[in-house]
């Protein structure tokens, strides 16, 4: 617990070693300004140009590709996750590597989500998400998937939860997260909060908003002790998380709460449907500070990118990119096909002909395909470089958009391709020859 004259708004001295420069403001089509823009964050291990999509390495790693390719394909940064690195190998393992970046061979800035994602979806059975369907405000307080048990049970001090792997007991409060990531040694942290689903009502969501105020003190509190106590080490910043549901009191009240604090950056989180994304991304805009950058979790479909950055998110992640190239899905221009089909067996043409990936520079179609079907891992490595690329490419051609304001074209251009709900036009025409 922090010390009762511990003031969570004071900023500490090596905060400094931590930046981020507002660069151009996205321009509606009627002349006024958006919350949209560019920007550069600047850390210990180089900068990030944003908007930028920040690839997803759980467990230190990019699922099926090695850091050098991750780094041929444009991602500037790569984002783990504090709960399964504290599970396996465990944080103390990477601290004694040198921290994250050294321990999996990347170069670039690094982030760490805190693992209360996962303790919770996990925890509730729930997976890979947490059922986010909304219910009557009158709902129950204790979502758990169908035919689970609960891992996971919150109080005002931490979450007590079992793994996932093995079913032991771990306990992870603030203080316990702000230790471990400090030991996994990424460029950015985010706070410990607590996930809620839309399954909860809305007391329960004032609840645990309240909750997540006060660990995001602890968090801090935490967080700066650390940073004196271990010399040596470069500055890591802190994010905070900012929760609130669908609710714009909520979330409005969230920003201003964690917005006053000393957090050097924040993320949104939460839960919401997808037809709120940008209504919820642009209330955190307004009320958080104009000079810090804003983290939006788990996003990566083209409409939600463009509807992020336009209402003002600088940064994003999502694992969709690699999980749904383990099942042959590859993205293009026209849509997301999967490479499964018999259609792909005689096209030897690339997965996508305007794509500059690696992937489609040297193999084609009938080749991933057969590499596929015949259960060869590599398929894997394939695909999801060139699904990684995509997105990449694609947010970074929305910053220079932004830059030369030419950004709503590029969207309209881009929705009206990808949406078009079209057969595979490269697919049908390498199949007619």
């Amino acid at each position: 617990m922090p010390h009762e004259s511990f003031d969570p708004t004071a900023s500490h001295p090596r905060q400094s070693d931590f930046s981020f420069d507002v660069g151009t403001r996205l321009s509606n089509p009627d002349g006024s300004v958006s919350n949209g823009r560019t920007g550069v964050i600047s850390t210990p291990h180089g900068q990030i140009k944003t908007p930028a999509f920040i690839a997803v390495g759980t467990k230190a790693t990019v699922k099926a590709i090695l850091p050098e390719s991750v780094e041929q394909l444009g991602a500037q940064a790569v984002l783990a996750n504090a709960y399964h690195l504290y599970l396996q190998p465990g944080s103390d393992i990477l601290d004694a590597a040198g921290g994250l970046g050294r321990f999996m061979n990347w170069s670039g800035p690094t982030f760490t989500d805190s693992g209360g994602f996962q303790v919770m979806s996990l925890g509730s059975g729930f997976k890979k998400v947490i059922d986010m369907k909304s219910v009557d405000q009158s709902g129950p307080d204790d979502a758990v998937a169908p035919g689970k048990e609960r891992l996971a049970n919150v109080d005002d001090d931490g979450v007590w939860f079992k793994s996932h792997i093995d079913g032991t007991k771990h306990r992870f409060s603030p203080e316990i997260s702000m230790r471990v990531q400090h030991e996994i040694g990424a460029d950015i942290m985010f706070a410990f909060d607590e996930l809620t689903t839309l399954q909860n009502s809305r007391g329960y969501q004032v609840e645990s908003l309240e909750r997540t105020r006060l660990w995001a003190e602890r968090c801090v509190a935490e967080h700066f002790s650390l940073t004196d106590d271990r010399v040596g080490k470069e500055y890591q910043a802190l994010f905070g998380v900012i929760q609130g549901a669908q609710y714009e009191d909520l979330r409005r009240k969230a920003c201003q709460d964690l917005g006053a604090m000393a957090f050097d950056g924040f993320g949104i989180g939460g839960a919401l449907e997808k037809e709120n994304l940008g209504t919820i991304v642009g209330w955190c805009a307004q009320e958080l500070p104009e000079n810090k950058p804003r983290h939006l979790l788990g996003i990566s479909e083209p409409d939600d990118i463009f509807t992020a950055i336009e209402n003002g998110a600088d940064t994003f992640d999502c694992v969709s990119p690699t999980r749904v190239a383990r099942n042959s899905a590859f993205y293009t221009p026209h849509g997301r096909f999967n490479l499964s089909g018999t259609r792909y067996k005689r096209d030897f043409t690339p997965l996508s002909e305007d794509c500059d990936c690696y992937t489609c520079g040297h193999y084609t179609r009938a080749y991933i395909h057969h590499l596929f079907k015949s259960k060869e891992l590599v398929s894997h490595t394939l695909i999801s470089i060139h699904n990684e690329r995509f997105v990449v490419k694609m947010v970074d051609d929305a910053r220079l958009a932004i830059e030369d304001g030419t950004f709503f074209e590029l969207k309209e251009k881009v929705m009206s391709s990808y949406y078009a709900g079209a057969p595979d036009p490269q697919g049908l025409a390498a199949v007619a020859v």
